[in-house]
C-alpha cells in the first residue's frame, strides 16, 4: 500500500510549521491520505482540532496569584511549594502579611524577604502593615495595616487583642514563629530588601496594585482582615478577583486530637476530641472555631459573603492528612534543595518541641495542603466540581459566625453596636452581627452550668440553609495514595516532596553557603588583669533608646562599669524575638561574653522590632534565640542541642549572683517595664541584700505645672509614663520593696530630648562604627518625626539614654535628687494605672532625679561613643559579607579541634597569624571533612551554590578522615557535602578562628570560636603545632 503526504496550507501554516517542535500534535498538522481511500477529510478534521488545541495553549496565560499569609511554619511550606511551580502556569505576583495572628509584622516581613532572596524571587513585592484607620462612622481610610481585628480597629494601630489572646506569646507561639525556632537566622540568606519605615509597601497598597493589574486568584492562609479591608474599600476591583482559596474553618470536622486511646482507663478525660474547631487554648469556651477564622470572624464573614467564588480547605480535609511518622522519615531522607532542608528542619523543630507525645496525630498539613489543592484545581482548568489529585470536594452552604445569640442584646461586648446611635458599617440592628461577641478566652458568657463544652461560636464556619449562607466548594478529605505499596499514605505527600526537591526553580544558597569563606566567631574580651568597676545589670525593653543606652554602657571603661548581664522584656516596644538584635549589638562591640536573659511579655511594634529597619545592617551574631530545650527545664524531651537553650531572665540573674564576689553588690538599670525586676524580687529572697541600687528610667511626677505623661495611645490616662503603665503591678511591687531606688522621671528625661544636639555633637566628634550607627539611627528617627504624624513621639526614646549616662558620668553631671514618698496606682483601671502618687504618707521613700548638667550631657555622650577605646570589632553586616567573601588572611586560619582558643596579646588594632604556601598534613588551616560547614571555601568542582545532598546520599565513608593533599590550599578546599547535617539551629564550623583586638595595651580581646564538634583527628595536637608565630614575630599560643 502506498502513502502520500499531503500538506494542507492555510494562512497560518508557516507559523504552524515554525513551531512544530513545540507541540506534541505536530505530526497531525500534516495530512496523511491513502490513495483512493477518501480519508483526506478525516485528516483535515484532525488538523483543525489540533490547531484549536494549539491556539488554546498559545493563548493561555499564567494564573496571577496573591498570597495573604501569617507566615507561620506551614505558611512558608505553602509558599515554597507554590514558588517551585512553573511561572508560565502559576505566577506569584505578591505576598502580604497577616499581622494579627501567629506572627509579628517586623519579623514576618523580613523572613519573607529572606525566603524570596533564597529563591531568587526579589521581583515579588511584599506588603505589610500601614498606619491607616477606621473612623467611628465606619469610614475606612487608606492603608489600614491589619494589626487589629475589624471589631477593634480604630484610627490608630493600638487596640485590644480580643481574639489574639488565643495564640501563645512565648514558646510554641509567636516567639517561636517569629524566629522560626531560631532556624531563620541560621539558615536563610539575607538579601538587600528589608523593612524601612515610610518606604515599605503597605498591605493595602500591594493588594490594590496587584489586583488592579489584572485578574488575580487570592490565597488566604491567615486571618482575613487584610482582604476584607480591601474588599470593603475597593468594591470596584472585586471583578478582578477570579477566585479565593482559603485554608481555615471547620464545617463538619471532628478534631482527632485530645482523644482518649481505646485501651485507656476511665481516668482519661478527652480534650478537643470531636470538636469542630482547633483552638487548643480556648476549646473549653469555643469548641467550634479554627484559628484563622477566629482571628477576625467579621472579616471572614465579609470575604465569604463577597460574591466571589470560594474554595475552602477546612479542618475537615486537613485533619485527614497528619504528618505521619512515615512521611517524616521519608522527608528526612529527601532534602535535595535548600528549600526542602529549610522545611524539614522547621518541621523537625515542631516535632522536637511538641507539647505531648502525639505529634504524628496532632500536626497536620494545613496551608501547604491548601496550596496543593488550589494549584491542582487550577491545573485542571478550574472545573466546576473542583476536580484535583489531592482532595475530595463537595459544595456546602456555609457562613461565618461573628456573634452569639440572642441578637440585639447589647451587653458591652460588641463595639459595632454598644453605645452607638447607629451600628457601625450600617449593620442591621438585630442581625447576625448584633449578638454577644467573645471578649476573652474564659468569657463567662461562653459557659453553661452543667456542661463541659462552651457555647461561643465566634469564628465558626457553620453549615446553614437558606440565604444566611453562601455556596462554597469545600475539601472534605485528603485522597489516599494511589500506590498502595508506598509508605506515604496520601497522594499530596508525593507531590509535596517531589516539588520541593526538584532542581527547577530551587533555592540558590542558604546563609552559610552563600559565602565561600563563612565562619562563626565569638568575640570575648579578656579582662584578667583589669580592675573591674561597679557590677551592673541592664534591664531593657529593646526600644530604640534602649539600644543607644546599651551601646553607651558597652563603651564605658570596664574599671567604671562592669556590665554583667542583660535582661530583656517583651512587654514594651519590641517583641521578645527582637532579642536577636541585642545579640548583634553585643557581637558588634566584641562582647559575646555577656549573657542575655529573656523575660516575659507580649509587646512589639514593627518599627521597634526592626530597629526602624537598621537592625539588619548590624553584624550577624552567632548567638541567637533558639527553641532548643531540655527536660531539665521542664520540656517533654531534649532537643538536639539543649545546651543552646535560650536562658530566661531570672536564670541569668541567678548565674550572675552565683558567680559574683560575695562582697560585691549589683546595680540594676531598668529602661522598660519592671516585669523582670519584680519577678527577681518575688523569686529571689536574697535580692534586697544583693542589689545595691536600682535606677528606674520611668515614671512621671505630677507637679503644679500640669505637665502630662507620655502614654499617648491611651488619651484617658493623662499622667502615666509608659514603663510603669505597661506593667503597673510590677512597678508597684518594685517601688514598695526595701530596695534603694533612684527614679529618673519624665521631667528629667525631657531636659535632654533634643535630636539636634545629639546629632550635632556626634557629627563634630571623631567617627567610630558605633557612633556612626547611633548617628544614623538618630537622623532616621528625626526624619520620621518630621515627615509623618505617626512618628511625633520619637523624642520619648531620647530620654531613655539618661539612666545610662547618669550611671557612667555621675559626678561629672552634678546630679541632684529629692527624697519623696511615692506609690504606684495599679487598680486595673486603664485611665489611672501606672500613675505615681506623691502625696501619700505611707509611700516608699525614693530618690527622684531633679537636676543635672544637661548642657554637658550631649557632649559626654558623643565623646564616649567616639572614643577609639573599646570600639566595635566589626562594624556592619556588609563588613561581615566582605570578610566571608574573600580569602584574606583574616579567613585563612581553621583549627579542626575542640575548645581551641588562639590568644594573641597584640597591642592596638586587629592582627592575625600569617600563613602562606600549601597546606600540609599538620597545618592548622586543614579542614575537618566530617564537620565541614559554609565556612569552607568552594572549589570549582563544588560551587557554593550547589546544595548538599540529602541524608540518604551520605555514607559512613563521608565521615572518614580526608586524605591530605599537599597541593590543596584554603582557596580550593571543597564545600563539603555533609555540611548541612548538623542541627538546624546550630551552624558548626570545623575548628575555630580566633582574632584579637586590644581594649588597651595590657588587655586584648580574645575572640573565641563558639562551638566545635569533636574531631576525629587532631593534627594540631602535635607539639610543633602548639605555637604559631604571627606577623612581626608576635607569638600566639594555642591553648585548650
Amino acid at each position: 500500500m502506498s502513502f502520500q503526504i499531503i500538506l494542507s496550507f492555510t494562512p497560518n501554516t508557516p507559523f504552524l510549521l515554525e513551531h512544530l517542535h513545540t507541540y506534541p500534535c505536530e505530526q497531525q498538522r500534516a495530512g496523511l491520505a491513502y490513495d483512493g481511500r477518501g480519508v483526506f477529510y478525516w485528516l483535515l478534521l484532525l488538523m483543525v482540532l489540533c490547531f484549536s488545541r494549539f491556539s488554546a495553549a498559545g493563548g493561555a496565560s499564567a494564573k496571577r496569584i496573591l498570597v495573604d499569609s501569617d507566615v507561620d511554619t506551614d505558611d512558608f511550606f505553602a509558599l515554597l511549594y507554590l514558588l517551585k511551580h512553573n511561572r508560565s502556569a502559576f505566577d506569584l505576583k505578591a505576598v502580604t502579611v497577616s499581622a494579627n495572628a501567629w506572627t509579628d509584622a517586623g519579623h514576618a516581613v523580613n523572613q519573607l524577604y529572606d525566603i524570596l532572596y533564597m529563591m531568587d524571587r526579589d521581583d515579588i513585592p511584599v506588603g505589610v502593615g500601614g498606619d491607616g484607620g477606621i473612623s467611628e462612622d465606619g469610614t475606612i481610610f487608606p492603608n489600614v495595616g491589619g494589626f487589629l481585628p475589624l471589631i477593634e480597629q480604630g484610627m490608630s494601630t493600638f487596640g485590644d487583642c480580643r481574639y489574639r489572646q488565643a495564640i501563645p506569646i512565648g514558646s510554641g507561639g509567636r516567639l517561636d514563629v517569629n524566629t522560626n525556632y531560631g532556624i531563620r537566622r541560621s539558615f536563610l540568606p539575607q538579601g538587600n530588601r528589608r523593612y524601612i519605615p515610610l518606604q515599605q509597601p503597605t498591605t493595602q497598597q500591594v493588594m490594590i496594585d496587584t489586583i488592579s493589574a489584572g485578574p488575580t486568584t487570592v490565597f488566604l492562609i491567615g486571618s482575613h482582615t487584610n482582604f476584607a479591608i480591601f474588599l470593603m474599600s475597593n468594591p470596584h476591583l472585586r471583578t478582578n478577583v477570579e477566585h479565593i482559596y482559603i485554608m481555615g474553618g471547620g464545617v463538619r470536622s471532628k478534631n482527632p486530637t485530645g482523644c482518649c486511646p481505646k485501651d485507656t482507663d476511665t481516668s482519661c478525660k478527652p480534650r478537643q476530641c470531636g470538636d469542630r474547631g482547633n483552638l487548643y487554648t480556648a476549646y473549653t469556651s469555643n469548641p467550634y472555631a479554627e484559628f484563622n477564622m477566629f482571628a477576625d470572624p467579621f472579616a471572614a464573614y465579609q470575604v465569604f459573603h463577597s460574591g466571589i467564588p470560594i474554595t475552602l480547605v477546612p479542618l475537615d480535609a486537613t485533619n485527614t492528612i497528619p504528618i505521619s511518622e512515615q512521611f517524616f522519615m521519608v522527608f528526612e531522607q529527601q532534602q535535595l534543595t535548600y528549600e526542602a532542608q529549610y522545611c524539614f528542619q522547621s518541621l523537625k523543630f515542631t516535632r522536637d518541641t511538641w507539647f505531648d507525645n502525639q505529634y504524628y496525630t496532632s500536626y497536620f498539613m494545613w496551608d501547604s495542603f491548601m496550596s496543593g489543592v488550589a494549584l491542582s484545581i487550577m491545573r485542571h482548568g478550574d472545573r466546576h466540581d473542583g476536580e484535583n489529585e489531592f482532595a475530595e470536594m463537595e459544595y456546602m452552604n456555609v457562613t461565618v459566625v461573628t456573634s452569639n445569640k440572642p441578637y440585639a442584646v447589647h451587653d458591652g461586648s460588641n463595639p459595632f453596636f454598644d453605645g452607638r446611635s447607629a451600628p457601625k458599617f450600617n449593620l442591621t440592628k438585630d442581625g447576625v452581627h448584633s449578638g454577644h461577641v467573645q471578649t476573652k478566652l474564659q468569657d463567662p458568657f461562653c459557659f453553661v452550668n452543667g456542661s463541659t463544652k462552651g457555647i461561643c461560636e465566634d469564628g465558626y464556619t457553620k453549615e446553614v440553609t437558606g440565604l444566611d449562607g453562601v455556596r462554597v466548594l469545600v475539601a472534605t478529605k485528603a485522597k489516599a495514595n494511589k500506590d498502595v505499596t508506598s509508605p506515604l499514605d496520601r497522594e499530596f505527600f508525593i507531590s509535596f516532596l517531589e516539588v520541593l526537591n526538584q532542581r527547577l526553580h530551587s533555592g540558590r544558597f542558604n546563609f552559610t553557603s552563600e559565602f565561600p569563606y563563612y565562619r562563626e566567631i565569638l568575640y570575648k574580651p579578656d579582662f584578667t588583669n583589669e580592675t573591674r568597676g561597679r557590677p551592673v545589670v541592664f534591664d531593657m525593653d529593646m526600644s530604640a533608646g534602649d539600644f543607644l543606652a546599651l551601646i553607651y554602657l558597652l563603651k564605658a571603661p570596664v574599671e567604671a562599669i562592669d556590665l554583667k548581664g542583660i535582661l530583656v522584656s517583651g512587654n514594651g516596644w519590641a517583641n521578645a524575638a527582637t532579642i536577636d538584635v541585642v545579640y548583634d549589638v553585643l557581637h558588634m562591640m566584641g562582647r559575646d561574653d555577656i549573657p542575655v536573659g529573656l523575660g516575659n511579655g507580649s509587646g512589639g511594634l514593627i518599627d521597634s522590632d526592626t530597629l526602624y529597619g537598621l537592625a539588619r545592617t548590624l553584624p550577624r551574631s552567632p548567638r541567637r534565640y533558639t527553641a532548643e530545650n531540655s527536660v531539665k527545664y521542664g520540656a517533654p524531651r531534649n532537643t538536639d542541642h539543649p545546651e543552646l537553650r535560650q536562658p530566661l531572665a531570672f536564670e541569668v540573674w541567678q548565674s550572675i549572683t552565683e558567680k559574683r564576689n560575695p562582697r560585691d553588690k549589683i546595680t540594676i538599670l531598668t529602661n522598660g517595664p519592671l516585669t523582670n525586676l519584680a519577678n527577681i524580687i518575688i523569686s529571689d529572697k536574697n535580692a534586697s541584700s544583693i542589689i545595691e541600687r536600682v535606677y528606674i528610667v520611668g515614671g512621671h511626677i505630677i507637679d503644679g505645672n500640669g505637665e502630662k505623661g507620655n502614654v499617648f495611645t491611651v488619651p484617658s490616662n493623662k499622667y502615666a509614663e509608659f514603663n510603669l503603665f505597661l506593667d503597673p503591678l510590677a512597678a508597684k511591687k518594685v517601688i514598695e520593696s526595701d530596695i534603694d531606688i533612684t527614679l529618673v522621671p519624665l521631667a528629667a528625661q525631657r531636659k535632654v530630648s533634643s535630636f539636634r544636639k545629639f546629632i550635632q555633637t556626634l557629627e563634630l566628634s571623631p567617627k567610630t562604627p558605633e557612633s556612626s550607627f547611633a548617628s544614623s539611627l538618630l537622623k532616621l528617627m528625626l526624619n520620621l518625626k518630621q515627615k509623618h504624624k505617626a512618628y511625633s513621639h520619637m523624642d520619648i526614646f531620647l530620654g531613655e539614654l539618661l539612666g545610662a549616662v547618669l550611671l557612667v558620668e555621675n559626678s561629672n553631671l552634678t546630679p541632684r535628687t529629692q527624697l519623696k514618698p511615692i506609690s504606684v496606682v495599679a487598680d486595673d483601671e486603664t485611665s489611672t494605672d501606672g500613675q505615681i502618687v506623691t502625696k501619700n504618707a505611707h509611700g516608699k521613700l525614693v530618690n527622684i532625679l531633679d537636676h543635672f548638667d544637661s548642657e554637658s550631657y550631649y557632649t559626654r555622650f558623643a565623646n564616649l561613643l567616639s572614643n577609639k577605646k573599646q570600639s566595635a570589632v566589626i562594624g556592619s553586616f556588609d563588613e561581615q559579607k566582605r570578610m566571608w567573601s574573600s580569602n584574606t588572611p583574616d579567613n585563612a586560619l581553621r583549627v579542626p579541634t575542640t575548645s581551641i582558643e588562639l590568644q594573641c596579646s597584640i597591642n592596638g588594632v586587629r592582627e592575625l597569624p600569617h600563613f602562606s604556601g600549601p597546606l600540609g598534613p599538620g597545618d592548622p588551616r586543614r579542614l575537618l571533612a566530617a564537620f565541614g560547614s559554609g565556612a569552607t571555601a568552594a572549589s570549582s568542582s563544588s560551587p557554593a551554590t550547589t546544595p548538599p545532598p540529602p541524608f540518604s546520599s551520605l555514607s559512613p565513608a563521608d565521615t572518614s578522615k580526608p586524605s591530605p593533599s599537599p597541593e590543596r590550599t584554603a582557596i580550593d578546599t571543597p564545600n563539603l557535602a555533609n555540611q548541612e547535617r548538623i542541627s538546624p539551629a546550630t551552624t558548626f564550623v570545623a575548628g575555630q578562628h580566633v582574632e584579637t583586638k586590644s581594649l588597651n595595651s595590657s588587655n586584648p580581646y580574645v575572640y573565641k570560636r563558639s562551638r566545635s564538634p569533636p574531631s576525629p583527628y587532631h593534627d594540631v595536637d602535635s607539639p610543633e603545632n602548639n605555637n604559631h608565630v604571627g606577623e612581626n614575630g608576635r607569638r600566639c599560643v594555642v591553648s585548650k
